[in-house]
């Protein structure tokens, strides 16, 4: 970067006679240049991060809100569902301190906000949309079967040690617990997007 002086600055150090006041107005003017320099290209760069971070904010209030998963209606009843953990296995209760295997994701998708979701599992496996084991989520169902159909449903809630977990309603005389899957005779279906 080259910048005009009005007067060239080998001219100014001779016209200053003695040796401290060159050394003063060289390390002056070096200063000066230095610091003044970089200074619009230092308020440009601060107004570009400011108008950048602003523009990312503006998006990030845009986005829909089915977008944000710890938002979405899923994700509420997941975290619903695991706050009954520890609640008793009662046949046909539905919560909210008791609770079958229906009864449980009945309950944590309608506290949720999908209130079309049916009773029973059986139900609620033509009701939910079917998705490939590879596809599930946590918060997505888990119905198990057997020669005569649906007999239990669960919440998909992760992997552990190379297994899949469930988190459900065992049977009578259990509690809301997370178990590891004890079968392969099962399908997967979610709710996500209702």
């Amino acid at each position: 970067m080259t910048l005009a002086l009005p007067t060239p600055l080998p001219a100014l150090a001779r016209a200053c006679g003695r040796t401290g006041a060159r050394v003063a107005l060289s390390g002056a003017l070096a200063v000066g240049i230095l610091t003044s320099a970089p200074t619009s290209d230092a308020h440009g760069a601060v107004a570009a991060t400011h108008a950048t971070a602003s523009t990312v904010a503006a998006t990030e209030r845009q986005q829909p809100k089915h977008h944000r998963p710890r938002h979405s209606k899923v994700f509420r009843a997941m975290s619903t569902a695991v706050a009954q953990k520890g609640d008793p296995y009662a046949y046909g209760a539905a919560g909210p301190n008791r609770f079958d295997c229906s009864g449980l994701t009945y309950y944590s998708f309608r506290r949720a906000g999908i209130h079309g979701i049916p009773r029973t599992s059986s139900a609620q496996a033509h009701f939910a949309r079917h998705i490939s084991r590879g596809a599930m989520k946590r918060g997505d169902l888990m119905f198990f079967t057997d020669g005569g159909g649906v007999y239990h449903v669960g919440v998909y809630a992760g992997w552990k040690h190379g297994r899949r977990l469930v988190l459900h309603a065992p049977y009578s005389g259990t509690r809301v617990r997370t178990d590891p899957v004890w079968t392969n005779s099962w399908f997967p279906g979610t709710l996500r997007g209702r």
